[in-house]
């Protein structure tokens, strides 16, 4: 039977250049950190095709944060390798790529904070993880200079392995933080205690059926539990909208 990877630490670090990304990410893969622990945020990732091309008004929400397509395919074969791969909106950092539980993160249960923050954006997510602000602080002003953030969540026992790992790839910055990020339900939602508590606690419960219900549809569709919490995410965004505490609980009315 196969050993189960027990993910109890966050480890962070910033690269300068997309090909040490590409390098540190296979890198992880081979030491045995699974695709969906690994998590990448960065605006200047080369594709053969521009991305701008498939951003429209309707695809970013200025202030806040909204999926866009699965854009995997368009960056090279590294993303590819990670789940959830889409682009955000978020303020003051401008249109960025997204991928791994991050994305999810952004998506869902650090929405609140990034829209009662007055504009610190990345900063309040960062934060809310178990970084110091001096250290969010920093790791958002590089995203927005068009660096790349690179976060690994790995056993406590393996922290200093793992940085050596990232330090002799070119990270800077390097981090660890005694958390690890909200994932989605491990297969489907049978009920909303299967949810992370993070999710659960951003969802009234009536966006709670909902979000499981769309949930399990594009899971059943995909078998990829990002795909399917983005979709759901979106489901949530298009029947409800958040309150004074950032649920999402306001029934939207059809006019």
């Amino acid at each position: 039977m196969a050993e189960i990877y027990q993910a109890e630490r966050t480890i962070s670090a910033v690269f300068r250049e997309q090909k040490q990304v590409d390098d540190v990410i296979r890198r992880l893969l081979d030491r045995g950190v699974p695709r969906d622990h690994i998590s990448v945020l960065g605006k200047n990732f080369q594709s053969e095709t521009r991305i701008s091309g498939f951003i429209t008004k309707k695809d970013v929400i200025l202030g806040g944060l909204k999926t866009g397509a699965i854009f995997g395919s368009l960056f090279g074969s590294f993303l590819s390798l990670l789940t959830g791969v889409g682009v955000l909106f978020i303020p003051f950092v401008g249109a960025i790529v997204a991928a791994g539980p991050i994305s999810a993160v952004l998506l869902g249960a650090a929405t609140g904070a990034i829209a009662g923050s007055a504009g610190a954006g990345l900063v309040s997510v960062f934060t809310a993880l178990g970084m110091p602000e001096d250290q969010a602080a920093v790791y958002q002003t590089r995203l927005q200079a068009g660096e790349f953030l690179l976060m690994a969540e790995v056993p406590s026992d393996r922290v200093g392995e793992f940085q050596l790992l990232l330090e002799s790839s070119g990270g800077e910055e390097i981090h660890t933080t005694e958390k690890t990020l909200a994932h989605p339900c491990p297969g489907p939602c049978n009920s909303p205690d299967d949810l992370s508590p993070e999710v659960r606690a951003h969802l009234s419960g009536e966006a709670q059926r909902t979000f499981i219900e769309r949930y399990n549809a594009v899971l059943d569709e995909t078998s990829d539990e990002f795909t399917a919490e983005q979709a759901a995410w979106e489901a949530v965004r298009q029947q409800f909208d958040e309150d004074e505490n950032g649920v999402w609980s306001k029934v939207k009315v059809n006019v």
